[in-house]
């Protein structure tokens, strides 16, 4: 497929277009501490992010505590804490910015598919990322499978009036690259997000970008 017939460009929001990784580190701890286990480092976290609050909440938790009733109340210590400082170190990453000025500016129309809690999903791209248009904006929400099911980016390409085909997925995680796959969109692997180059291309990465603004030259090309 030629550059020129992209369309649209879907984006994961944790690890792509927001570096969020202490804010979720320091919320899910703060729950840790509070149900009385153990903390966990930043960098653990790049591993367990990416399927949404519940299976954060299950899996840092130690193995031999994952019971309905403390999964139950991880999730909903997670969801206050993280409630109280989701905007407190989390902001875009360096070239964000450029790269979504220059999709603007080349008519590309956008959106944002995360696994993340719908209202926050919203309200973060409001937030964090406001000078900028998004067709759709959706979070994980009980009446659509979370990715790497497709119909999220269904959803987002019917909104943008725009074949899946003519889609990019940018994303840095296996989910990603798996949902792009699944619903016939571009995989493209966000190399500066919170896995790594490997794990992209077993997935089926189809462009890896170092830097956000990479896109731009590829789309330009």
């Amino acid at each position: 497929m030629k550059n020129n017939t992209y369309q649209a460009v879907i984006f994961d929001m944790d690890g792509t277009l927001l570096d969020t990784i202490e804010d979720i580190a320091d919320s899910m701890n703060a729950a840790l501490e509070g149900l009385g286990f153990s903390l966990l480092p930043v960098e653990q976290y790049r591993d367990l992010v990416g399927d949404g609050i519940e299976v954060l909440a299950m899996r840092a938790l130690p193995e031999e505590h994952r019971t309905v009733e403390t999964i139950a109340a991880s999730v909903k210590a997670m969801r206050d804490e993280y409630g109280a400082r989701w905007s407190v170190k989390s902001r875009p990453f360096p070239g964000i910015p450029e790269l979504l000025d220059g999709l603007m500016e080349m008519g590309i129309r956008l959106s944002i598919l995360s696994n993340k809690l719908d209202d926050f999903t919203k309200t973060m791209a409001r937030s964090l990322l406001p000078n900028w248009r998004f067709i759709e904006v959706r979070g994980l929400v009980p009446s659509v499978p979370r990715k790497p099911d497709p119909a999220g980016a269904y959803l987002c390409a019917e909104r943008m009036g725009v074949d899946p085909i003519h889609c990019i997925f940018v994303g840095d995680s296996a989910i990603d690259m798996d949902t792009a796959g699944r619903a016939g969109m571009a995989p493209f692997g966000a190399l500066w997000g919170y896995q790594d180059r490997q794990r992209l291309m077993n997935h089926g990465a189809r462009v890896l970008l170092d830097d956000p603004r990479d896109l731009l030259g590829y789309l330009r090309s």
